[in-house]
């Protein structure tokens, strides 16, 4: 799928011309010298830790699963290639939470082992030859797994004129931030080194580890009477004790291999101003117009009287550099009664709830089955809703980059094995409002999602061109 000039889809959507590719791998003494690292006293992050789980149960099943997030890039030229090795080590460096790899304990905890020293880190590149398209997405997701140091690689594949830039690590050490922090950061500091040679100048990186100490220290203050762990309790409640589930059908996750993303266009520009203009009649913003309509479909297809998502959040603080590499974003629940309300008032709840809710993302629902334990792990194929806006950060960074022509071709993309989430994502930017849904790879989850999205397709037009929904029993 394509926004503006950013590609976000599945792995065969990487459009890719083949050519020789060199990747950066670690030396055979840093490798050894990671293996060697101690047990840290930084704990593991909640969100690391349910990814750590995640990723072992699917394995000792048989079963794979997505972890890897991959950005790309077009520059012009030939690559330095020396150049790009000190940009890479300097970036590696940089950010603590490449120096961590995981081990699981007899009690089936997860503790972090770090390397100390960040100078014992050191990447070289590897030359590979040439290679078709194929084979380049096959190398670039063969990484190591979570459980090994180095689940992260960058490389290069060169062409007549140009080069592609890629950056793929496992999501155990990023966010959604891959594209500000890796592919700004390191093919700035690229850009500086070869063609002045001087180091660019940036700002101190931050720490993640400084968030994981911190989020465990609030973590520890959480008891069952504390508000936002009762807000969760009550949503879990509400959803048979656990996250909840999408309304359709999407074949046994137990035989799924592989996700891909489906996608459609869900308002055209001139259908995107007239929502936004209910949106604000009804007292809300587009995000809370967007909740609004993905509670309807629930509604439409299930009978539901009350809607029940969940959306990511960063949960980054003042305290954090907003250009830290890592695993910052936190889940938020939202709750919309649906049932025999209009647009006007959904749209209401659905912004009120989101607005109140955004702390929620620093209360981990990890925490809460501490805590509460008779209440469900998430199941696969749980929904979670995300919404960008071109003109708000992340997405208003990476257009415009596009757009000055600082990089061209620029994409992210999942590694295509099953997703243990089913990811839904909606973009507004200057051509409309797109949905994107990344399933199952299998002929039931395809019609699922693709009924699914064209209700919400008919529901958001019916609000653009009435400005409301009407009633619905």
């Amino acid at each position: 799928m394509r926004i503006g000039k950013i590609t976000v889809g599945a792995l065969d959507e990487w459009t890719l011309r083949p050519g020789t590719v060199t990747s950066w791998h670690p030396t055979p003494t840093a490798q050894e010298r990671a293996g060697r690292a101690p047990v840290s006293s930084v704990p593991v992050s909640y969100m690391q830790g349910q990814h750590l789980r995640n990723y072992c149960d699917r394995e000792a099943a048989g079963l794979n699963f997505s972890r890897q997030i991959i950005g790309s890039c077009e520059v012009a030229g030939t690559c330095d290639i020396g150049a790009m090795n000190e940009a890479l080590n300097a970036y590696i460096r940089r950010h603590d939470t490449f120096r961590s790899w995981f081990q699981r304990g007899p009690d089936g905890a997860f503790v972090r082992h770090a390397i100390e020293d960040p100078a014992d880190m050191e990447f070289v590149p590897v030359n590979h030859g040439e290679m078709t398209v194929e084979q380049i997405r096959e190398h670039v997701i063969d990484i190591p797994s979570p459980m090994e140091w180095g689940c992260f690689t960058f490389g290069v594949v060169q062409g007549d004129g140009f080069f592609s830039f890629f950056a793929a690590m496992d999501h155990v050490h990023g966010d959604a931030t891959l594209i500000g922090t890796t592919m700004m950061e390191a093919n700035g500091m690229y850009s500086a080194l070869s063609t002045s040679g001087e180091a660019l100048e940036l700002p101190a990186a931050g720490s993640f580890d400084d968030f994981c100490v911190r989020e465990r220290e609030h973590a520890a203050t959480l008891t069952l009477d504390s508000p936002g762990v009762r807000a969760w309790i009550d949503f879990a409640e509400n959803n048979s004790g656990g996250f909840p589930e999408f309304p359709l059908p999407l074949g046994d996750p137990n035989e799924s291999t592989r996700s891909v993303m489906s996608s459609a266009l869900l308002m055209d520009p001139a259908q995107t101003e007239r929502f936004e203009s209910a949106c604000t009649a009804a007292g809300a913003r587009f995000v809370g117009g967007l909740f609004a309509c993905l509670g309807l479909v629930e509604h439409e297809f299930t009978g539901a009287l009350t809607y029940y998502g969940l959306t990511p959040r960063d949960s980054r603080t003042a305290d954090d550099n907003f250009m830290t590499q890592g695993w910052f974003t936190g889940l938020i629940p939202i709750t919309v009664p649906v049932a025999a309300t209009s647009f006007n008032e959904a749209a209401w709840a659905a912004q009120s709830c989101f607005d109140s809710s955004l702390g929620m993302a620093r209360v981990p629902y990890y925490r809460i089955l501490e805590l509460a334990p008779d209440l469900k792990w998430p199941q696969p194929n749980f929904p979670v809703s995300n919404f960008f806006h071109g003109a708000a950060a992340p997405m208003n960074a990476i257009l415009a980059a596009a757009e000055m022509g600082l990089a061209d071709n620029i994409g992210i993309y999942p590694d295509g094995r099953f997703s243990y989430q089913l990811t839904i994502y909606i973009f507004r930017y200057h051509e409309g409002t797109q949905i994107a849904i990344m399933h199952p790879d299998n002929p039931t989850a395809r019609k699922s999602v693709n009924r699914y999205m064209e209700a919400m397709g008919l529901v958001c037009a019916r609000v653009a061109d009435r400005g409301n929904w009407g009633r619905v029993a």
